[in-house]
């Protein structure tokens, strides 16, 4: 049996350990956010997070999963700035890559949280769009930054109570 979190919660499974994290997330767990695109690892539509860094999860052996944290689109919540300024860009076309890029695009954010243009292509240059839609990806990326940094910057530690 193979244990590790996903989105928060412990689960567990007993498929076989060099089954695909993938399938394990979306067939047997029901986390459909993860897409399949590829099945090697190069388009970047199966991204999540392990411990953190973005992975392809359709090349990642579910054993390497083993007691290690796995966030998908799902664990964002819906909360991350950049799932706000995907809509309000409009970033999507099909919308098949979006859950990659987002998680991909994550990554990016945590590590660096003012990327240059370049930095941002760099960074996201592993994730396809059949859509073409880069610029507005981009885009995106520049203002949950700008986002994330106004968020920051407004942040005024004295206005805090303290609990007796």
């Amino acid at each position: 049996m193979i244990k590790f979190k996903l989105n928060g919660k412990e689960v567990s499974t007993t498929a076989d350990a060099n089954t695909p994290l993938l399938w394990i997330i979306r067939d047997e767990l029901g986390f459909k956010g993860t897409k399949f695109g590829c099945g090697i690892g190069m388009c970047g539509a199966c991204t999540l997070h392990l411990d953190g860094a973005a992975i392809r999860s359709c090349s990642f052996p579910l054993l390497g999963a083993e007691n290690k944290n796995i966030t998908t689109i799902e664990g964002l919540e819906n909360n991350h700035p950049l799932q706000k300024t995907w809509i309000e860009e409009q970033v999507p076309q099909c919308g098949y890559c979006q859950s990659g890029q987002i998680m991909q695009a994550a990554t990016l954010l945590a590590s660096n949280p003012s990327p240059s243009d370049q930095e941002i292509v760099d960074h996201m240059s592993g994730n396809l769009c059949r859509c073409m839609a880069y610029v507005r990806i981009k885009s995106a990326i520049k203002n949950a930054a700008d986002s994330m940094s106004a968020e920051v910057q407004t942040f005024d530690p004295r206005a805090t109570t303290q609990q007796s």
